[in-house]
This record gives C-alpha cells, sequence and structure tokens, in this order.
C-alpha cells in the first residue's frame, strides 16, 4: 500500500517531535489480482470503471465454476456487492468480473432482500458456499447471490434468533467482529458467537439446506476448558477466529497471540500455537489445484508471474490451509488486492511472496 500524506511538526519537547498526519491521499490505485496460491499462478483483473483508482471498493469474492466437482474450473467470477445510494428504490449494485467474458460487468437497480430499512456492513471476507456468494454483516446476517445469472437474484439469511444487534459506530463494530463468525464447514453455512463474560459461552449454529432455520449443534464454556479459563478477562477474553472447515465441531479461537483448536463434542483442547496476530482464514485444497491453471479464456487477462510449485507430500484433498493474514479469499483460489504506486510500472510487477503460502 502506498498512501501518500503529510505529518508537519506541531509540537518539541526536548528532542521529541510530536508530528499530526494530515493531508491523507486515500483515492491510491489499486490493481487487483487473481492467484493460484499453490502453482503461484498469477492473473492481473482489468481495472474497474476504466480506472485505478477503486480503493474503496473493498470486500470482493470468488466463485467458481465446473462441470464436476472434482474438476478443475472452466470459469470463475469476481463480484463487490453493496447498496446503491443513488437509487430511488432500496436496491443494491454489484461489479462482477467473468473469466469468459474477461470484462467487468456494472449490475444496477437489484431488489433489496432485506425486511426492514437498515444498512449491511459487509466489511469481513466473503464466504462462497453451494454455488453462491455470501456478504457477511456478524451483527444481522447474509446476503447472498448466484454471480453467474444473468440477473443475479439476492437472498438474505438472518442471524439466529437472539443473535441480532442493533448497528453500532464503525470502531464498536471493529471489535464486537471478533467474537462472531460465519463460514463453511462440511458443506454448510454455520455462524458462531462466543460470549464477552464469563464463562464465555460458545454457541454454534448450522444453516438449514433451503436456507430457512438455524439449528444450535454446541454450546459450551470456554473457561471450564481453556487453560487458565477462571483467570481470563478483559482484553484476554477468547475470540473466534475460523470455523474448522473440515470438521464442524472444531473451532479455532485466538487468546491474544495464542491459537487453541477447541473440540466442541469432548469439550477438550486439540492443539495450541502461536500467532503474529490478523485475522484466522481457512480453506480448502482441492486435489486438482496445484496441477490446473487459472481459466483465461480470453487475451485480455496478462500472465505475470509464475512461482516456482511448492513441494509437499500432503495429500492436497485433505489439507486444511489456514492462514493469519488480511488478505481475504474464498474456495481456491485467491483474489489478491495490491495497492500500487502511480510511478510502479504494472506490468513488472512481481508480487510478495508472501502472498503464496
Amino acid at each position: 500500500m502506498d498512501i501518500r500524506a503529510t505529518a508537519p511538526i506541531v509540537s518539541r519537547d526536548g528532542d521529541t517531535q510530536e508530528r499530526k498526519l494530515t493531508g491523507v491521499d486515500l483515492d491510491y490505485p489499486v490493481t487487483r489480482f487473481v492467484c493460484n496460491p499453490l502453482s503461484g499462478q498469477v492473473f492481473r483483473l482489468p481495472d474497474m470503471d476504466g480506472t485505478k483508482k477503486t480503493a474503496w471498493f473493498s470486500h470482493f469474492g470468488i466463485l467458481t465454476q465446473s462441470e464436476r466437482p472434482d474438476r478443475p474450473p472452466h470459469g470463475y467470477a469476481v463480484a463487490v456487492l453493496g447498496e446503491d445510494d443513488d437509487g430511488e428504490d432500496r436496491s443494491f449494485v454489484m461489479r462482477r468480473f467473468l473469466s469468459q467474458t474477461g470484462k467487468w460487468e456494472k449490475l444496477v437497480g437489484l431488489p433489496s432482500p432485506l425486511p426492514v430499512a437498515r444498512p449491511m456492513d459487509m466489511e469481513l471476507e466473503v464466504v462462497a458456499l453451494a454455488g453462491r456468494l455470501w456478504w457477511v454483516d456478524v451483527r444481522w446476517g447474509a446476503i447472498s447471490a448466484d454471480q453467474f445469472s444473468d440477473r443475479p437474484d439476492l437472498r438474505f439469511v438472518e442471524l439466529p434468533r437472539g443473535s441480532v444487534t442493533e448497528p453500532e459506530e464503525e470502531g464498536r463494530r471493529r471489535a464486537q467482529d471478533e467474537f462472531r463468525h460465519m463460514g463453511v464447514s462440511e458443506g454448510r453455512l454455520r455462524y458462531a458467537e462466543v460470549s464477552k463474560e464469563k464463562p464465555f459461552v460458545l454457541s454454534s449454529f448450522s444453516l438449514d439446506d433451503d436456507g430457512s432455520c438455524w439449528t444450535l449443534e454446541h454450546r459450551v464454556a470456554l473457561s471450564r476448558i481453556l487453560p487458565h479459563g477462571n483467570y481470563l478477562c478483559g482484553k484476554d477474553s477468547p475470540r473466534i477466529g475460523f470455523i474448522d472447515p473440515l470438521n464442524a465441531s472444531v473451532m479455532h479461537l485466538t487468546v491474544n497471540n495464542q491459537v487453541f483448536s477447541v473440540d466442541m463434542d469432548s469439550r477438550k483442547v486439540l492443539a495450541c500455537s502461536m500467532t503474529g496476530g490478523g485475522a484466522g482464514l481457512s480453506c480448502l485444497l482441492p486435489p486438482w489445484l496445484a496441477s490446473s491453471r487459472i481459466p483465461s479464456p480470453v487475451p485480455q487477462l496478462k500472465e505475470l508471474y509464475r512461482a516456482p510449485r511448492p513441494e509437499s507430500k500432503a495429500r492436497p484433498c485433505q489439507t486444511c490451509w489456514s492462514a493469519w493474514t488480511m488478505t481475504g479469499r474464498t474456495e481456491a483460489l485467491v483474489l489478491l488486492i495490491l495497492c500500487l504506486s502511480k510511478k510502479l510500472d504494472l506490468p513488472g510487477v512481481r508480487p510478495p511472496p508472501t502472498a503464496f503460502a
């Protein structure tokens, strides 16, 4: 990220200078890529709306399409969804990129599925499930859409009864997000929340097949499971990292800079490790990923970089890849968003090594 700003000196105390950050330019250029995290293949997406200054579009999802679930995809869609502030009626606007066309589309006037006039705070990673992308507001619910439809129909799923909360200011809202999470495990959409006070009750729900009802599957008191659980409080209280994508009974929790894997069935800690911070994300690595190429039937997509394929003895179909990073991604292909300086020569860009897990 390259953001220009000025920081003039406003006061001095001996050798210490106090500066005030002013004139921050948030209208910086952004370039987006689609990446295969195993092979290192990267493709640059065209600019949205003919400009690189689209930093305000930040919550993208990527959805692949294949003839069979055990085969590599023959196409994919990248999309971002938002409420249409320019529309007269309550509606949504979607921008999507289809690999089959190689172009961005702007779909306006999508009817709102929301039951009441309340804004959606879709500021978390976008979830892919059952051929749809899900934009999540962990205080209200999720909106899903089929990205490959000519006219995507938006559907809304509200959180379980008793979990919906009132809108909050941004700072407080972001702090509350750490205690709630929505993700996919064992082929179902899951929602989990943990109370902020002792005994730190962790509750886990699953959405039924028709998307109309949540079922409570687990409810455990973490203070009785985690080490020194009775002494946890305040900033040391457990947060939700992510739901294990292979086992819906396993939740990965964070306490300060530690990650605990908890089996909610046996009510035991399975593992503990250290983390440098950031958000917990997970995805499954299908068996075809390392040897497949990103679908690109159109010449507009230019391959910029291909990293050497990492050696691995693990069976990809049984591998759960977790990364403590702020880069959002879903499914097997990864969407990279790089904020680039105006002076940067894009055809020569080499993505950072950390992008290839």
